[in-house]
């Protein structure tokens, strides 16, 4: 890789950052593409100071993950329209210092899933109602899915059904899971409590497709208990992947190497 002052400077803001799979994930994409490029993490506390950064120091791009995906909309130009609907920012480009905000936390999970299945007319149960549920939750709506939420939290998750003119249900009461496609959208399973899973095994059945959006392990409980009966299964590293890819492709014009996009993160979550 070849830095000098015609680079294009990208980023990922967030606190924590240090476990972030994006610099690594961005980095291989530029260097397969031969795209003058270079991707950083950046933790930051002062979100203020740091969207004036960006616009100031002429970063290209950046990537937003917890805790400012809501907090960085106010601080921006002008917001997507499905963002704003989603109510959340994961993306920021930089056009001559003019910020927009997107969020392809959206088009991750929608494209992963469709490597593997449908979603028009199917029937989605979605376990979880935090800001990576709301985005997925849109796109398989916007794909013509049938959804249910189902949630720990009753105002979250009623909040979030309301939003979306769909049905909400008590996590804690629910047994009904008839349903072509089962997402979990909560950090249950995420190491280090690698045992947990979000519902019980005896309700999983073979003809689910079960996705997982935690991706670490990259195999998790849920998903391993999916596959001994049978299930298609989604990891978490393919939403990952593909929202990356749509900043990507977002960003700099180019197609995405997405094999070695996956490929890179999966090494790198093995290590």
């Amino acid at each position: 890789m070849t830095i000098n002052s015609k680079t294009s400077l990208y980023c990922v803001i967030g606190d924590p950052i240090e476990h972030s799979m994006s610099p690594v994930m961005h980095n291989i994409a530029f260097s397969d593409t031969g795209y003058n490029g270079v991707y950083t993490a950046f933790r930051v506390q002062d979100l203020s100071a740091a969207v004036s950064g960006i616009r100031s120091l002429g970063i290209n791009g950046a990537s937003v993950t917890i805790p400012h995906k809501v907090a960085i909309m106010a601080l921006l130009d002008d917001i997507d329209e499905q963002a704003v609907k989603i109510g959340a920012v994961n993306t920021v480009v930089n056009r001559d210092g003019h910020l927009s905000g997107y969020n392809t936390d959206c088009l991750g999970a929608v494209n992963a899933l469709l490597e593997k299945t449908d979603i028009k007319g199917r029937n989605v149960i979605m376990i979880g109602a935090g800001g990576a549920a709301r985005a997925a939750a849109f796109g398989i709506l916007a794909e013509g899915g049938k959804l249910k939420i189902v949630n720990i939290l009753q105002d979250e998750g009623e909040a979030l059904a309301k939003d979306l003119g769909v049905d909400y249900y008590p996590l804690q009461d629910y047994t009904d899971y008839d349903c072509d496609i089962l997402i979990n959208a909560t950090p249950l399973g995420m190491v280090p409590d690698v045992d947990i899973m979000p519902l019980e095994p005896a309700y999983l059945s073979k003809n689910m497709v079960v996705m997982d959006i935690v991706y670490n392990p990259i195999k998790t409980r849920l998903l391993k208990e999916a596959e001994k009966i049978g299930c298609v299964t989604v990891d978490g590293v393919s939403m990952f992947v593909y929202q990356g890819v749509a900043q990507f492709e977002m960003w700099t014009g180019e197609k995405a190497p997405v094999n070695s996009m996956r490929q890179v993160v999966v090494e790198a979550l093995q290590k």
